[in-house]
């Protein structure tokens, strides 16, 4: 199935025309780009009530939970544009997933709160597709083992104490379950905490 795009083409961001488009200006980086699964308003509201309470949080907007298949980075128009149509290439089907379970990243010095995703095949077989499609465009590969997971909050000077304590009232943490018939090519631009984020592209999983 060919993935579909936004917008009839790819979504227009202002600045030089997105993704190889013709200009008499020089090509300038894209915004930061990468795939992800998007999270339903009604997952995301459950995974809002559990913020406040840690200090140094800095708590993501419900509006730009995800959880990232493939980060790509900050490419020009030519790549950005082959990245994706590249990934008009993924064959997969549509899958059942859920959040189970809350931890940190960081260890010691904890950098972030997630809501891990339960292992599901599928998820890493979709993950595993993009990883090679982007290796074919010349992206390097990714350095580091896949942990799928939302993240809720970016931490700054949070005790690993005050983390563990926040963590052990909130569990046990499970979502309900959500259907994933889609993915899609997000761009960010730098901000605190992350986002906004702007679908690209969007890519239909075989019914």
């Amino acid at each position: 199935m060919k993935g579909c795009v936004a917008s009839a083409n790819l979504h227009i961001i202002a600045g030089p025309p997105p993704f190889g488009g013709h200009s008499s200006t020089p090509i300038r980086a894209m915004p930061r780009l990468f795939t992800a699964l998007e999270i339903p308003t009604d997952v995301g509201q459950s995974l809002s009530m559990l913020r406040g309470g840690l200090p140094g949080a800095r708590w993501i907007d419900p509006d730009n939970y995800h959880l990232t298949l493939r980060f790509i980075g900050d490419i020009d128009d030519s790549l950005a544009r082959e990245v994706a149509d590249m990934l008009n290439n993924v064959r997969r089907t549509s899958f059942d997933l859920r959040l189970d379970g809350l931890s940190s990243f960081g260890g010691r010095k904890p950098r972030a709160v997630v809501a891990a995703a339960a292992p599901v095949q599928a998820l890493f077989d979709l993950q595993s597709e993009q990883e090679r499609l982007m290796q074919r465009v010349g992206l390097d590969p990714e350095g580091r083992k896949y942990t799928p997971h939302v993240t809720l909050a970016r931490l700054r000077d949070s005790s690993s104490r005050a983390v563990a304590d926040f963590l052990s009232t909130r569990q046990p943490f499970r979502s309900i379950p959500f259907r994933i018939s889609r993915f899609v090519l997000y761009s960010s631009r730098a901000s605190v905490g992350g986002g906004p984020y702007v679908v690209e592209a969007a890519y239909p999983l075989a019914a």
